[in-house]
């Protein structure tokens, strides 16, 4: 559903969480109970900060994809069998990055995803199926990747 954004452009709530690195913004998706939070905070715990959790409100502001926590929610994120924490956040970023944690990675070198989100294109990652990911999303985040 979009409707019009902070300056106007259009908007979108998705129920996923983000987390921000030098003002770039990575996009946790995935079913309920997939393990959105946990890799959110793992990815704090090596330097992200929060942006959303459960409910990221997306606007597209002069051709950038920008991520925003709900008000309601802001700074707080849900750690399974702890209860809600409280962190600081990052008010905005813009997306660049995107993962989906209910498509499992099949490829070892995987091809060139893409994901479309208000008529931007978002490189897509799936899970790997084994491990932790969070390191390695966070230098692609940072830095990028190369894909075959």
């Amino acid at each position: 559903m979009s409707a019009p954004g902070p300056g106007g452009d259009a908007a979108t709530r998705l129920n996923a969480s983000a987390v921000a690195l030098d003002r770039r913004a990575l996009l946790i998706l995935g079913p309920s109970g997939s393990g959105k939070s946990a890799l959110a905070l793992d990815l704090m715990a090596l330097g992200a900060e929060l942006l959303a959790d459960d409910q990221v409100l997306l606007s597209l502001e002069r051709g950038h994809l920008v991520a925003r926590s709900h008000p309601n929610i802001a700074g707080r994120i849900e750690a399974r069998h702890l209860g809600i924490l409280r962190l600081p956040y990052c008010e905005s970023a813009e997306v660049v990055l995107a993962v989906d944690l209910g498509q499992i990675e099949t490829h070892r070198l995987p091809p060139h995803r893409s994901i479309d989100v208000l008529g931007q294109k978002v490189t897509l990652l799936h899970r790997p199926p084994a491990g932790n990911p969070a390191s390695a999303i966070l230098h692609c985040l940072r830095h990028g990747r190369d894909t075959p």
